[in-house]
């Protein structure tokens, strides 16, 4: 929605996909950390695979972490400053972790996008086909919004439609952006 308005945006999970990408270090580095099993048939890394360990064990997940989030950091500040050199469109970096990940650093503002509980449940399980289980590890494994709110300059409840949605960030982007 944001893109369409006029901003740039850098999507952190696009970009740790490329940075674990089949012939990268980030690649090298997370199959070292996991081993070849997390590796599918198409000798990527199978990324369902990979979140069903790291979601079932913290000390797993903080070791992805220490690997892959110093490399994705590195990669969206060096696309920030790129965007900025460009000219001067709003720049929006897209990072669910980017709180967790302590991203918020590259950034003016942080706009916080969060939903009640029972709504984000029934997304992902239709959405992407997760089960119970899988969710709350997911949810687990994520600060609670009550913490993310505490660094967020806006929060917008998404607990509705994708039109209230759309309303919502139209009128932040004419009030904090484009006004």
């Amino acid at each position: 929605m944001l893109a369409e308005l006029g901003a740039v945006v850098i999507d952190a999970d696009r970009v740790g996909h490329e940075i674990y990408a089949p012939g990268t270090p980030g690649f090298d580095q997370v199959v070292a950390a996991f081993g070849r099993d997390i590796v599918g048939d198409d000798g990527a890394i199978d990324r369902k695979r990979l979140g069903g360990i790291v979601f079932a064990d913290s000390a797993a997940l903080a070791r992805l972490n220490a690997v892959v989030h110093p490399l994705i950091r590195d990669a969206v500040a060096q696309r920030v400053a790129a965007a900025r050199a460009a000219g001067p469109k709003p720049i929006v970096v897209e990072a669910a972790l980017l709180i967790e990940a302590g991203w918020d650093a590259l950034v003016d503002e942080v706009w916080l996008v969060a939903a009640r509980r029972d709504v984000i449940e029934e997304r992902l399980t239709t959405q992407r086909g997760m089960d119970a289980a899988a969710v709350a590890a997911r949810m687990r494994a994520q600060l609670a919004d009550d913490e993310r709110r505490a660094h967020a300059d806006v929060v917008i409840d998404n607990s509705g439609s994708r039109e209230q949605l759309r309303q919502e960030v139209e009128r932040l982007w004419r009030s904090r952006v484009a006004g």
